[in-house]
């Protein structure tokens, strides 16, 4: 163990109809390098998050899909603002 305390686990959003793991990893920012273990409920989010990114660069921006990955963000911020911190700030 990492000598972090173990939170517990938030919950998704009644809104969040992505693909939900059973199971969390650990996650590498790919333009800093750092690592940062997610639940399955945050890997999750931040796949859905990460693909909304992907989607609005290829696709241009929809307003639902813009809405609900600001949503996403917002969520991720909440459950666990370290992780955030290195992933997506």
């Amino acid at each position: 163990m990492n000598g972090k305390p173990i939170l517990p686990r938030k919950p998704l959003p009644k809104w969040f109809d992505g693909q939900i793991y059973d199971k969390g990893a650990t996650v590498v920012n790919p333009y800093t390098g750092d690592k940062t273990e997610l639940s399955p409920e945050e890997l999750s989010m931040y796949d859905f998050i990460k693909g909304a990114e992907f989607v609005m660069g290829t696709m241009g921006h929809r307003a639902k899909l813009v809405n609900e990955m600001r949503k996403g963000l917002d969520w991720f911020r909440r459950a666990n603002p370290e992780a955030y911190m290195i992933l997506l700030d």
